[in-house]
């Protein structure tokens, strides 16, 4: 019967061919259209009648070797290249055609290694391997080794990985690193004994052990002689708890037995309708271009035409063993066609869950790659009884790029930069590109755009919400240099939000944008972004108030040049509080650096220190390896003019009481103080600076920081989680909280970004 699976064609290549060939080869598939290209692992051993192993005489067009291909046949033998070697090679060398690696032998590649491989080339190939595993005669070896497999691409799970098998026996084995999508793994389904000689003979005498183990294991099953015991492997796959659609099916073809293009189109359109084949590989030896001409357009032509008459829903579904780990609340099967998802107990998900910050369990991510496809994840999300989070990099000090079991909506696939127009320094960045890429993408330009103090912070959750960095005191806030931003609303309506278009939604999206819209991109006017001068000092901090005083007078007597942040942790039992120093100064003079930097060293005894001149992308940069956070911490704010006597008494006592393991100073100020407060919906314009602390517990924290923040003007909504009604007349004063509720009823009236500050009435 028809599975629905997405029909694919694709060429496998010989790896005794020429190197150049088969690059050529694995091109042209690509620039044919064809679907996949494939290798198999070569084996010492052969057939009885001197076919490779896994080469099916079923179906073959007579469509002959095309020009220039070679005659294996008469070529001298030779030692075959190496399969992952090749297919690596073939994925540098191509874009979009899917990368299949069959037969591989887990004695050359065993199985943990396999499974880190495998991962790492699916990151490098954006998400395009697929790999089969070799067919070892014990049926025990070759499940445990799929154990193993997978338990390495699922880089989330428990740490470290144990297999106690009988033949596979791993003890501590590092998961990870986790792929850029669900790789499926491919188990072959090889000849009984005789069976290539006479299948007659051979009818039913595959081993059961075998097509219980693809049918209980595999993603997709390769068929080397022919169909007939799908039958078979459907029984398998049903008394393993499974549907049989949750195995795809592939067919390898030759080029020996007759048939027109006509005649094979047909035969590869039955296999597809009565056999459930999706997947069809055709060997290299036959003219790509004549089979992607004459028989791949007749195929998927006549498949999609019986499909929709018969209303056979296309599509792979998602496996036994992730569906078990499904939450309750969101409808799974009516996600989007088309639109990425990944659900707990998929390998990409433990990548997705957290943030940098905190640890997250959602019930569902869903990667959108398009405008479009935002819009059908929104529809999806607006349907569903759970949180709405979404993410553009996953810092997420508030926590709200992640919840517990309900959906994201990740951006990281709009991360496009574009420089617009270098006269005018107009740059237009996507919403999921991190601010480490930015400052990359516009060095060559001598460009910059102010920013945060991490490169692994996501554009439009700061660029909706503030930016406060390392230019503000000169270049104001990120928000200030926005220009227009696009945005998809909770009803799916892609719009465009300026001065001139929609002005109250432009107005909003800069300070509350994650109340109001999604933004996808925006147009920033860049700032020169030449080499600065960036010190860390280390000092001592034992007078913690009078230090903080101090430093606050530095940073206020000095140009607008100046940028600095103060960082102070818990102070060790017996030994004094210290505090770390940044500062930034625009300058690549390093005489104009030192002076602007004497003040700040001497705040107080200098215990270490770090000056360098350096270009802007090497101070933003990301934190290494994937967002791991755990737990969920509690983050307060504070706006505050000036770093007076009471305000400094007050965050000593958050220092010293211990109840915040991190907390940090940063200047605003300067230019961030030029705007006007009603310019946009960030309007503490007369803050100077911005405090913030994270702790362990409410419990601990609000008690030292509700004193801090009884001198505060306002908060930066990004770094609090405080609940209390409270804290949103904090974020907005009442005539910016009044404006706001206004364009939030206009653009989004059913409250769908509701996982923010709660403005609406």
């Amino acid at each position: 019967m028809d599975l629905g699976h997405p029909v694919r064609l694709g060429v496998r290549l010989e790896l005794d061919a020429d190197p150049a060939h088969l690059v050529e080869r694995a091109r042209l598939a690509e620039r044919l259209g064809l679907d996949l290209v494939a290798v198999r692992e070569p084996t010492s051993s052969r057939a009885p009648d001197g076919q490779a192993p896994g080469v099916t005489r079923a179906v073959a067009p007579r469509l002959g070797a095309g020009p220039g291909e070679p005659a294996s046949s008469t070529e001298e033998q030779r030692a075959p290249l190496d399969t992952w070697t090749v297919l690596s090679w073939v994925a540098s060398s191509t874009e979009s055609v899917t990368l299949l690696a069959l037969g591989l032998d887990l004695g050359l590649r065993p199985a943990p290694v396999l499974g880190r491989a495998a991962a790492s080339l699916d990151r490098l190939s954006d998400g395009r391997l697929e790999i089969g595993l070799g067919t070892p005669d014990e049926e025990g070896l070759l499940a445990e080794a799929v154990e193993a497999v997978r338990g390495i691409l699922e880089a989330g799970g428990p740490e470290p990985l144990d297999l106690d098998g009988e033949h596979l026996v791993l003890r501590g084995a590092q998961r990870g690193p986790a792929p850029a999508h669900e790789i499926p793994l491919w188990l072959d389904l090889p000849a009984a004994p005789e069976e290539s000689r006479n299948p007659a003979r051979a009818e039913g005498r595959t081993e059961p052990g075998r097509v219980e183990l693809v049918g209980t294991h595999a993603d997709g099953v390769v068929l080397r002689q022919d169909t007939r015991r799908v039958a078979s492997l459907d029984r398998a796959a049903r008394a393993a708890g499974r549907a049989p659609d949750e195995v795809q099916r592939l067919l390898e073809l030759t080029a020996q037995a007759p048939g027109s293009p006509e005649e094979l189109a047909e035969e590869l359109t039955r296999l597809a309708l009565e056999d459930g084949v999706s997947t069809f590989l055709l060997p290299d030896s036959v003219e790509l271009q004549l089979f992607a001409e004459q028989v791949v357009p007749r195929v998927r032509a006549r498949v999609a035409a019986a499909r929709e008459r018969s209303g056979v829903v296309v599509g792979v579904p998602v496996p036994a063993r992730v569906r078990v780990r499904r939450r309750p609340g969101i409808d799974y099967d009516a996600v989007p066609a088309g639109v990425p998802a990944v659900e707990p107990g998929a390998a990409r998900f433990a990548e997705l869950r957290n943030t940098y910050l905190r640890g997250g369990d959602p019930g569902l991510v869903l990667v959108p790659r398009s405008t479009e496809e935002l819009a059908a994840a929104l529809a999806f999300a607006r349907e569903q009884e759970v949180p709405l989070g979404v993410r553009s990099g996953g810092h997420g000090v508030s926590g709200r790029s992640t919840n517990a079991g309900g959906v994201v909506v990740d951006l990281s696939r709009f991360d496009s930069i574009q420089v617009l127009d270098p006269a005018t320094r107009l740059v237009r960045v996507g919403a999921g590109a991190r601010w480490a890429q930015v400052a990359a993408a516009l060095a060559p330009h001598e460009l910059a755009i102010t920013s945060g103090d991490s490169g692994g912070v996501g554009v439009g959750g700061l660029a909706t919400a503030g930016g406060i960095g390392w230019y503000a005191r000169k270049h104001g806030l990120t928000i200030d240099r926005v220009r227009a931003v696009d945005v998809v609303l909770a009803d799916g309506t892609a719009l465009r939000a300026s001065p001139s278009e929609h002005p109250e939604l432009f107005w909003g999206m800069r300070g509350a944008g994650g109340n109001l819209a999604v933004a996808t991109s925006f147009d920033i006017e860049a700032h020169a972004g030449g080499p600065l001068g960036f010190a860390q000092l280390v000092l001592d901090a034992s007078h913690v108030a009078r230090f903080l005083e101090r430093w606050g007078e530095a940073v206020e007597t000095a140009s607008r040049d100046v940028t600095s942040f103060l960082l102070m942790g818990r102070p060790r039992p017996g030994e004094p509080p210290v505090a770390q120093v940044m500062v930034a100064v625009d300058s690549p003079n390093p005489e104009t650096v030192i002076a602007h930097l004497e003040p700040f060293a001497r705040i107080a005894p200098l215990l270490d220190q770090a000056v360098r001149i350096a270009p802007y992308r090497g101070i933003i940069v990301p934190p290494s390896g994937p967002h791991r956070g755990e737990g969920e911490p509690v983050s307060r704010s504070s706006l505050v003019a000036h770093m007076s006597g009471p305000v400094a008494r007050a965050a000593e006592q958050v220092v010293t009481s211990g109840a915040a393991f991190f907390f940090q100073v940063r200047a605003v100020g300067g230019a961030v103080s030029d705007v006007p407060a009603e310019a946009t919906a960030y309007a503490h314009r007369g803050a100077r600076f911005s405090l913030i602390g994270i702790g362990a517990s409410r419990a601990q924290l609000d008690p030292v920081w509700d004193e801090l923040h009884a001198h505060a003007e306002g908060l930066y909504l990004s770094f609090e989680t405080d609940p209390r009604p409270e804290r949103l007349h904090d974020a907005f004063p009442r005539a910016t909280l009044a404006r706001l509720r206004a364009v939030k009823e206009r653009y989004d009236p059913g409250n769908l970004f509701r996982d923010n500050f709660p403005v609406v009435r």
